[in-house]
């Protein structure tokens, strides 16, 4: 892979930091986009206002007149993590409130697709369903919308997509991104959006004496965190100052064993810490294993994991997301062989060659993989990529994934606008995307794709760049900075996580499990050698890129390694380069 390593700049040396905060945690915070000292207060106090997001007071009158006639209410949620976790909120958050008939209808993605379908529409209102509550999903779903109120029902749109510059009919819609919406934080997940909408449905319902009058408990909402936490960093939006707080004080929940029992089951199935669960383990651990659920199976399953009433229930729902999780790697494998292959074949393998926007397909592909698949290619090639699998005999189903500096959302919008033809649907965001398309318009839409990218990108910007906060000193090298660094999170998408860059030499090279690396590095400023680890660094057969003795050039993330009671310093591997052998440990520094 191209990569090279670069220092991140400095963007919020205007800010006084609290002279006690870590000198190296000051040169962090001074290369992330804060906006005021008290952005690093993620105290629930700091949490913005629900009287903001448009749509509020309708979605909560929708809801109470619901609530006090009986209506029979369906929560239709996504096939991923945040619609696994959007959809555990309503109906936990519903139940805590007082509703007495709610419950939740998941779409088969492989039969309707993404989105509040006619089809899913159908079902529902076999059901018996009044009204229709969408989560992480809707605000593109106009023929879904439009059909059930064709069968009289009532539909409540909570979504974070972007919008189209027309709504659909629905009857109330919360959604940071719709047009004229005055919520400043744009980056609520879908988990995010229903949160604010039961917060502001208790508001009404305290003040018009609804507890009292049915001698309900007023309900603490703040239990629902956990899952506010898992979805919103799983939904890898950006964490801005909002979102940090959502998750901190999840998090928080959790570490001190008040996440409920499907959380807990997920924790231990994915072997993490939970007293030191950080969001890279929610992302990396628990969010993959909901996903599962929704790529090969039925997301059901996830959702009445995290709905489950006792420990014992979410065990055995959690072994099952396990199970599915690693069949999803064995495929994911097979697929991205057989891409990587492919590139090879058409002789694209050398980055000259590739079109600046990559479009890949197998008819055997999984369509429940292909989101991820084009992911990891994305990481591979450094730049867009749309990976698409079949639909039916005439029709291809894709997942776009983008890179820094490309809105893909957009890329599909100016694509639809300048060939009309091409796409039937799409829909998503700057960095992810979903579409569908005749497969006899595959040779012009990877065409029309590799054009439009070209709009955007340039070859010299291909270049996959791991951004440094610098090198540490010497007296910075410990635990103690380590630690430090872990509890100042949450770190995620677009406040990431601090990573280091330092020139070594290599001692020691091992290899495990045949894709993993680990290596003994000297420093000539440091007293002691010190172990480093890369997961995945390698393809399957294929040999390490450096040897004992060689130089390197390393970005890396300070990690902690607990062993069987042993407590030591740990490098993550970002990006390994290799420098010229023989080069004198002098200019190591």
């Amino acid at each position: 892979m191209n990569q090279i390593i670069k220092q991140r700049p400095i963007i919020s040396d205007h800010l006084s930091f609290d002279d006690k905060l870590h000198p190296v945690l000051k040169r962090v915070f001074q290369r992330r986009p804060l906006q005021h000292s008290n952005d690093l207060d993620c105290g629930l106090k700091q949490l913005l206002s629900f009287h903001a997001l448009k749509g509020m007071d309708q979605a909560v009158a929708l809801l109470h007149h619901a609530m006090q006639t009986e209506q029979r209410i369906v929560v239709v949620g996504d096939f991923d993590a945040d619609g696994a976790t959007s959809t555990a909120v309503a109906i936990k958050g519903l139940r805590m409130l007082g509703a007495r008939r709610v419950s939740f209808h998941v779409p088969n993605r492989f039969k309707y697709g993404y989105g509040l379908t006619p089809g899913i529409v159908e079902e529902v209102h076999q059901l018996g369903a009044d009204l229709i509550i969408t989560v992480d999903n809707g605000i593109a779903s106009f023929d879904g919308i439009a059909t059930a109120k064709t069968l009289g029902m009532q539909v409540l749109v909570t979504d974070h997509h972007l919008a189209a510059d027309q709504l659909p009919a629905a009857d109330a819609i919360v959604n940071p991104n719709q047009p004229g919406d005055l919520f400043e934080s744009k980056n609520l997940a879908g988990v995010g959006v229903i949160f604010y909408v039961l917060l502001a449905l208790r508001a009404h319902l305290r003040s018009i004496g609804w507890f009292e009058q049915r001698t309900l408990a007023e309900p603490n909402l703040a239990t629902l965190l956990d899952l506010v936490a898992l979805g919103t960093v799983a939904d890898v939006v950006a964490l801005d100052h909002n979102n940090r707080i959502l998750v901190s004080q999840g998090l928080q929940r959790i570490r001190q064993g008040m996440a409920c029992p499907g959380i807990q089951a997920l924790i231990e199935v994915s072997k993490r810490p939970l007293t030191k669960l950080v969001a890279n383990d929610l992302g990396f651990g628990l969010g993959p294993r909901l996903n599962a659920a929704g790529r090969l199976e039925d997301m059901s399953i996830g959702i009445n994991c995290l709905l489950a009433d006792n420990l014992g229930q979410a065990r055995q729902l959690a072994v099952q997301l396990d199970n599915l999780n690693q069949e999803r790697k064995v495929i994911e494998q097979e697929m991205k062989s057989q891409a990587l292959d492919d590139l090879r074949r058409l002789n694209l393998g050398s980055v000259d060659r590739l079109p600046l926007g990559v479009c890949i397909y197998q008819p055997e592909w999984h369509q429940g993989v292909i989101g991820i698949l084009a992911s990891r290619i994305k990481d591979h090639l450094h730049r867009p990529v749309i990976a698409l699998a079949e639909e039916d005999e005439q029709h291809l189903k894709g997942s776009a994934r983008s890179v820094a500096g490309v809105h893909i959302r957009d890329v599909l919008d100016a694509i639809s606008k300048r060939h009309p033809h091409l796409l039937n649907k799409f829909g998503g965001h700057a960095m992810a995307a979903g579409l569908s398309l005749a497969k006899a318009h595959l040779p012009a839409f990877q065409q029309a794709f590799a054009d439009e990218v070209a709009h955007y990108l340039s070859r010299e910007q291909l270049q996959g760049v791991v951004y440094s906060d610098g090198e540490l000193q010497p007296d910075e090298f410990n635990l103690e900075t380590a630690i430090s660094l872990r509890q100042s999170g949450p770190w995620g998408q677009a406040f990431p996580e601090p990573v280091f860059d330092g020139h070594f030499e290599v001692l020691q090279v091992r290899v495990m499990s045949d894709k993993h690396l680990k290596l003994t590095l000297r420093h000539p400023r440091l007293p002691q050698p010190v172990e480093a680890v890369g997961f995945n660094q390698l393809e399957p057969g294929e040999s390490p890129a450096v040897q004992n003795g060689d130089r390197v050039h390393l970005a890396y993330k300070l990690d902690i390694n607990e062993f069987r009671g042993d407590t030591r310093l740990q490098l993550m591997m970002e990006c390994l380069l290799p420098q010229n052998v023989g080069v004198a440990p002098e200019t190591l520094e």
